[in-house]
């Protein structure tokens, strides 16, 4: 990659050290030549820094939500699918040069309680993976298995996950820090409520005012 990227002329993506020797080795070129592209270094994040974290939050969302069915007892199972309302996705921001989003889960995983694990960092875990360090993982499923509520009443199916939300400051020996924000889901949840029940949780309310009429 380096060789490519002296004889294109490039040095985008390429390491502090290879623009090191694609300007050090430019013997095809001349000065005025060399003026015109000087030698931008790239910033990174220092691989020994510590976390520091807070304003730490959990909320359950509602992610699927059937439309409401009325069953009388002993009538059987619920048909009604489930729609999407909200799509869960991992997320890392960061104000300026960072580890990677991995290492930054990694480090809300532990924070939470959500990773179990003695390594200090994600590259030290011994080739340990969790699911929670994917900034790519796929939001869940929405559950389409039919429930038998077992009682009469307008009934209405749900999905959620607890997404856990909180800010970081990644300190390095010498001092430099960078600021950023990470989210990320723990659990799943399912759940069933009855329309014409007392909402008993946050989330059955939310349930209720999204798919029980007024």
């Amino acid at each position: 990659m380096v060789g490519r990227a002296c004889r294109a002329g490039l040095v985008v993506g390429v390491l502090v050290a290879g623009v090191g020797a694609c300007t050090g080795s430019a013997g095809g070129g001349n000065e005025a030549d060399q003026g015109r592209k000087p030698d931008r270094r790239v910033a990174t994040a220092c691989a020994n820094g510590t976390f520091t974290w807070s304003h730490l939050t959990e909320r359950d969302r509602l992610t699927g939500v059937s439309g409401p069915e009325r069953l009388r007892k002993g009538s059987g199972t619920l048909q009604n699918p489930m729609r999407r309302v909200y799509t869960p996705s991992p997320s890392v921001r960061a104000d300026g040069p960072a580890p990677s989003a991995a290492e930054i889960l990694f480090s809300l995983g532990k924070k939470i309680g959500e990773i179990d694990s003695d390594a200090r960092t994600l590259a030290e875990a011994g080739g340990d993976t969790w699911s929670f360090t994917d900034v790519r993982q796929p939001a869940p499923r929405l559950d389409e298995e039919r429930i038998r509520p077992g009682a009469p009443g307008r009934f209405v199916q749900y999905a959620g996950v607890r997404e856990v939300t909180a800010d970081f400051r990644y300190t390095c020996p010498d001092g430099r820090t960078v600021s950023g924000r990470a989210r990320n889901w723990t659990i799943d949840i399912t759940g069933l409520t009855d329309c014409g029940e007392r909402p008993d949780s946050a989330l059955a309310r939310e349930v209720a005012r999204t798919a029980c009429s007024a």
